[in-house]
């Protein structure tokens, strides 16, 4: 499989593959409705609004879209509207779900449900962001992999690995034959006043043993080590991940959140994202996010199918 280096290529690939189904939950949204078109007249996805008709035909004059681009299901109600989108998936009617106009915290809910929802048991719901940076790209000419930013507050070593697990699942389905992960902290050295290079150490040793095949993944690692060969070189440090990594494992929430609105908002980064651990990718976007960014977001969204 070719590896997709930039979200231009994400596109071109598919564009050459058959289309996905694409099931907005609660879709007459200002704020989704132009990028679902997009994906549509790029042929990367079959988008279904379910949603306010009137509202839908309304938003498509207002931004001058075609509303055939769309097949429309009528709900006027948004929490209904939801759960049909849902059941569209569910059912194999649908392929990936996005929010629409309703709330998150009820989007998550349809998804979390335990009898009706799409997160299977014993499962961790997580969501993995891919980073187009300009300055890694011209350095290293790839994507960056990061998890998690949005979901999980304080993961345990446990869900640890299962982050690095989906985001593994996410680089080789974007073509990275052999991902190399680095399990983000403060410091290379191990203490145990910080958990997180105990984890990391932890997971790099279960690594060792072989239970992460077809990957390279370690840790602790600071930023810089993780993403600079020469940073390597002027510390002396002899990793495998060698400063080349294709993913972040970051120890919390806040470290997370704060590369990723850094990366976009001080250095230009451009990004998809997607909730993963659920039967089938849940796309999860912000308002502040742009119309590009929610694109990206259904083009993930339809390759990790």
């Amino acid at each position: 499989m070719k590896q997709i280096r930039s979200l231009e290529q994400l596109i071109k690939e598919l564009k050459g593959q058959p289309s996905r189904r694409l099931a907005v939950a609660a879709g007459h949204d200002p704020n989704t409705i132009a990028a679902a078109a997009r994906a549509a007249a790029e042929g990367i996805a079959e988008v279904i609004l379910v949603g306010d008709a009137g509202r839908i035909d309304a938003l498509c004059g207002e931004f001058g879209l075609d509303a055939g681009l769309f097949r429309i299901l009528a709900e006027k109600d948004t929490l209904t509207a939801g759960a049909k989108a849902l059941e569209l998936v569910r059912s194999g009617q649908a392929d990936v779900l996005m929010k629409g106009l309703i709330g998150t915290a009820d989007y998550m809910k349809l998804i979390l449900n335990k009898e009706n929802g799409l997160l299977p048991p014993g499962k961790v719901l997580s969501h993995v962001a891919v980073l187009d940076l300009p300055a890694y790209r011209a350095s290293h000419d790839k994507l960056l992999f990061v998890a998690d930013v949005a979901i999980i507050p304080k993961p345990d070593l446990e869900t640890k690995v299962a982050i690095l697990e989906y985001c593994l699942e996410a680089a080789r389905s974007f073509g990275v034959a052999e991902p190399r992960a680095a399990l983000v902290a403060a410091t290379e050295k191990v203490s145990p006043r910080m958990k997180a290079t105990v984890h990391a150490a932890e997971i790099t040793e279960r690594a060792g043993r072989g239970e992460f095949p077809g990957s390279i993944v370690a840790g602790p690692l600071a930023l810089d080590v993780a993403l600079s060969p020469e940073a390597c070189r002027i510390k002396g440090l002899d990793s495998p991940v060698d400063g080349q990594a294709d993913i972040l494992v970051f120890p919390n929430i806040e470290t997370g959140n704060v590369f990723y609105k850094s990366s976009t908002i001080l250095a230009g980064a451009r990004l998809a994202a997607a909730v993963v651990g659920t039967t089938a990718p849940c796309v999860l976007t912000s308002r502040a996010d742009d119309e590009e960014s929610k694109f990206f977001s259904i083009a993930m969204g339809c390759r990790l199918v």
